[in-house]
């Protein structure tokens, strides 16, 4: 049997079989084959006999009904073959002959399921969701309040049968007396070893100048009468036991007072009650929602009607105080308002940094720690005694509003301080004697960590501001070091050296020079700033925020330097515009072209870097400008203090008047100011040692404006 495809090429299939032709083969019976057409035409069934006459082999289809057998074994199939196509004729040959092929049923014998699948699959997007939520399910177990890893026990163990023999346990009941002092235990860090207690007028204590403690229970006691001495087990009753002496009664309360115990404590309990009593200053402090206590109701109508009446009266008296407080307090400028118009904002107390230590004292300058932004560090000093009396410098923290965690006591008044960067443990003070010191705040103690006092270079006059500046010393890597600047009365702007002790190198003296006097008639031109010897006093300073190497400078004469830490050319412009000493100068913080600076004269001016001339006079009342300071969070924003009123400008708003102006008390002058970090509030310190915080709610613009 021969297959030919449409072409007449033969594609006859080889035998996977070579019979052998010794063998002997049955050559009776049919042959049926299923084979797929190979023509592409119709199908049918073929019945093939292996008989030689070529009548059986061209009768036709066999029906497969007709109860024949068609399986052979492989060798009879192939010699029936054979003998098929020796009987047939061409005529036979030419016919087509459809062939159709079976698969038989597939035998599992391993099966492995696979652990991928194709995109394409029906199940695809079904085990990718599947997989996308395990995958956020593993990522977010890490710190999720919702998963808790826990321990189950899955199988219960089988009980088990434990015998125990012991004696019987007696129960009996003791009684005992005891004193006040014996619940004392205070001492018992203290290392005093206990001393028994003698009954009588004649008997004594082993160790009669020691302090006593707690006793035993059951105590030795040592009684002498006319028939001896004899030792007893007794108990003592309170009243049998004589009284302390007045010796035994200091040692206690020495030891109590000096228990390192005790002031932790103590501090701990203090902190926990300045919470509880300062909590809804705080939470506005913090922007935080107060916390309201809940009230406790009966099911009476009389008990609920006298708390609502209760409340009532509570509402009408904070509505009293504050519209006391407004007058007295909140004297708002500017504008005037309508009566559909919306209040002015206005300044409100939160609470004053204030103690009996640094009462009396005058609030000279304040810094905020660099890395805790609820450190403050307030410098005081005296006024009335020409600063002749010593100086104070405190460290004030939320947690404790009425009285400092650290004290530094100083020789001479405090004019300014600073926080490091590098190490915000350290405190830089300098004083009105032109000494510089450096503390360590970690420690209780009050002891300097590093003094000027022996350098030979020293300031002569007082340092009126210091102050912490990263600079680039053009390292690899660009590496910044941290350096302690000051400018001093004494006319020297110096940097301080850090080392065993406290070393200055000069960057820059200011030199006196004459002021400019007007040409009369007739009179001959004379020369104009002819420099002399005197040296000018320093007043001020500050550093570009983006180029620490420029800065600031301003002196007792009215002029403003600006100044540079490298090149041969140390004063690189002169701003003339206040007829009195510069208080201050400050840059602003998000327009660094511009910056602020504010004098004795009762003005305050606003400069631009590349005009030797002011751009913008701010005066409102007739009073000098003690501090200033530009808002962090926007750049129209800054604060003064003039003597006794504060004042809040925005140049978005108004250059002529303050948006806020308020008056403070009539016995106290403002010294300093001082924004906060991270809240809108502003700390206003006093000439009665008072630092006060307030509230500012008109900070909440925008800080990417421009001046």
């Amino acid at each position: 049997l021969q297959v030919f495809d449409d072409e007449g090429n033969n594609v006859t299939p080889h035998p996977l079989f070579q019979s052998d032709p010794h063998t002997a083969v049955p050559r009776q019976g049919k042959l049926h084959c299923q084979v797929f057409n190979l023509t592409r035409g119709s199908s049918c069934s073929t019945w093939i006999s292996n008989k030689p006459t070529a009548k059986s082999s061209l009768d036709g289809p066999a029906e497969p009904d007709s109860g024949e057998d068609p399986t052979w074994s492989l060798p009879a199939v192939q010699v029936g073959q054979e003998e098929v196509e020796e009987a047939l004729t061409e005529e036979e040959l030419d016919q087509r002959v459809d062939i159709y092929l079976s698969e038989t049923d597939t035998l599992w014998m391993f099966d492995v399921p696979s652990v991928t699948m194709s995109v394409e699959a029906e199940d695809a997007g079904r085990v990718l969701e599947r997989n996308k939520i395990y995958t956020d399910l593993c990522k977010n177990k890490p710190g999720n309040e919702r998963f808790a890893e826990r321990m189950v026990q899955t199988l219960a163990g089988a009980a088990k049968n434990k015998e125990v023999q012991c004696e019987t346990i007696s129960m009996a009941d003791k009684g005992m007396m005891v004193t006040a002092w014996d619940l004392d235990n205070s001492l018992d860090a203290s290392g005093i070893e206990p001393t028994s207690r003698a009954e009588g007028p004649r008997a004594t204590t082993e160790e009669g100048t020691r302090c006593p403690t707690s006793k035993e229970p059951d105590q030795t006691v040592s009684v002498s009468s006319d028939r001896g001495i004899t030792t007893s087990s007794l108990m003592i009753p309170e009243s049998a036991v004589p009284a302390r002496s007045q010796g035994e009664e200091k040692c206690l309360s020495e030891a109590i007072l000096t228990s390192e115990n005790l002031k932790q404590d103590l501090v701990i309990m203090e902190r926990i009650l300045m919470e509880n009593i300062f909590q809804p200053k705080l939470a506005a402090y913090r922007q935080i929602p107060v916390l309201q206590e809940p009230d406790v109701t009966s099911g009476r109508a009389d008990t609920a009607a006298a708390t609502e009446e209760a409340e009532e009266e509570e509402q009408d008296k904070e509505k009293k105080d504050e519209g006391k407080e407004e007058k007295g307090l909140a004297d708002t400028s500017g504008v005037n308002e309508s009566p559909g118009e919306a209040a002015a904002p206005r300044l409100e107390q939160l609470w004053s940094y204030m103690c009996d230590v640094t009462s009396g004292h005058s609030v000279s300058s304040m810094a905020w720690n660099r890395v805790n932004p609820d450190l403050l560090a307030v410098g005081y000093r005296e006024l009335d005694s020409k600063d002749q009396k010593q100086g104070l410098a405190c460290c004030w923290s939320l947690k404790n509003p009425m009285w400092p965690e650290r004290i530094f006591r100083c020789e001479h008044g405090v004019t300014a301080l600073d926080f490091s960067l590098a190490s915000p443990n350290l405190l830089a003070v300098g004083t009105c004697s032109g000494s510089v010191a450096v503390y360590d705040v970690r420690g209780r103690q009050d002891a300097v960590l590093l003094d000027s006092s022996a350098s030979l270079n020293k300031h002569t006059g007082a340092v009126w501001q210091l102050r912490w500046v990263e600079q680039d010393r053009g390292a690899a890597g660009g590496d910044k070091t941290e350096r302690l600047m000051c400018i001093s009365a004494d006319g020297r702007v110096t940097e301080w050296l850090l080392q065993q002790r406290l070393d200055c190198n000069d960057l820059l003296k200011l030199r006196r020079t004459e002021r400019e006097k007007k040409k009369l008639p007739g009179q001959k031109e004379k020369k104009r700033e002819a420099p002399i010897s005197q040296q000018a006093a320093g007043m001020c300073f500050d550093f570009h925020p983006e180029d620490t190497d420029i800065y600031l400078a301003g002196t007792d004469e009215g002029h403003i330097y600006q100044c540079s830490c490298s090149g041969t050319e140390k004063i690189l412009g002169t701003y003339r515009g206040h007829k009195g000493p510069v208080y201050r100068v400050a840059w602003n913080p998000s327009s660094t072209d511009t910056f602020l600076s504010c004098s004795a004269d009762w003005s305050t001016l606003l400069w631009h870097r590349d005009s030797h001339t002011p751009l913008l006079a701010f005066s409102s009342v007739t009073a000098a400008v003690h501090d200033i300071m530009w808002s962090p969070k926007s750049a129209c924003i800054f604060a003064a203090v003039k003597e006794s009123r504060v004042e809040i400008w925005d140049l978005s708003v108004s250059i002529f008047n303050p948006v806020i102006s308020c008056s403070a008390s009539p016995d106290a002058n403002l010294t300093s100011i001082l924004f906060a970090k991270n809240t809108d509030c502003l700390l206003v310190g006093d000439s009665l040692g008072a630092v006060g915080v307030w509230e500012l709610p008109i900070l909440n613009a925008p800080g990417s404006d421009k001046v």
